[in-house]
């Protein structure tokens, strides 16, 4: 299917790994140049190189910066001032018991989450706006609408996303720019998959037995009763990227293996 996305620029925080190197591989197979974003070059130039492995024609562009930070966020414009397309994939998260969570975690988690997205969304909706074109992508977390127990923090700044994601789409009121948020379920990424081989050690038990017991457990209400893969979840995301979506302003789109209950 052809996305239209020829000559677009996008940028995907975050896309060593996980569901930001997902939606990054499938926008450079649409044609698509994209920044690649990490924190350390090596961590940039080896995710290039994957992507390149399977899609040799990739016009890749790499940037070093840590987007936690204002100074991070400032070497990124600097270098690249306009884009067409933004991805705030970035995230972090914390497995923590609410009572044990200090101050300097909360602002961690929230400085990191949420307001990476907000210092490159402030720089790049306003151009967007004036050319009369772009995207900008949240990627939030089905743990915005169900906050899970065990990572209060995480779930609070998923939800600021959504909102944030919805304040800045009313200001597109009237141009072909739109703002959305996409609501992964649990995905396989780099830091889960970590999470459950360690567990699996620690417990002497096999992976799938891990699986069974989370979503017995933890998540209980997912259908898909699997983690999803990042492959999954860019194939949504690449779609909102797409003119194709241009009807599609403001919205919470999950693909969550259907995890949250409510049909809204």
């Amino acid at each position: 299917m052809d996305l239209k996305l020829q000559d677009k620029t996008a940028l995907v925080t975050g896309s060593t790994a996980g569901i930001g190197f997902a939606i990054a591989t499938l926008l450079a197979q649409e044609g698509v140049t994209v920044i690649i974003n990490g924190r350390t070059q090596q961590r940039v130039f080896e995710a290039i190189n994957k992507i390149k492995a399977v899609c040799p024609t990739a016009t890749l562009l790499p940037i070093a910066a840590d987007l936690t930070t204002v100074e991070g966020t400032e070497k990124l414009i600097a270098e690249f001032p306009t884009v067409d397309i933004l991805v705030n994939n970035l995230g972090i998260y914390q497995v923590k018991a609410f009572n044990d969570i200090t101050d300097e975690e909360w602002l961690h988690l929230f400085n990191a989450n949420v307001m990476s997205g907000v210092r490159l969304s402030r720089h790049y909706l306003p151009q967007m706006c004036k050319q009369n074109w772009g995207r900008i992508i949240f990627i939030s977390s089905e743990s915005a609408v169900q906050i899970p127990m065990e990572m209060i923090h995480y779930g609070m700044t998923k939800t600021a996303q959504l909102a944030i994601a919805r304040g800045l789409a009313e200001m597109t009121a009237g141009t072909n720019v739109t703002v959305n948020s996409v609501l992964p379920g649990p995905t396989l990424t780099e830091g889960v998959n970590y999470y459950i081989e360690h567990i699996s050690k620690e417990r002497n038990i096999g992976l799938e037995t891990i699986e069974k017991e989370f979503f017995n457990t933890l998540r209980p209400t997912s259908i898909l009763k699997r983690f999803a893969t990042p492959e999954e979840v860019a194939s949504l995301a690449v779609f909102l990227c797409s003119p194709l979506s241009a009807g599609t302003n403001g919205a919470a789109l999950r693909v969550d293996g259907g995890t949250v209950k409510s049909i809204i």
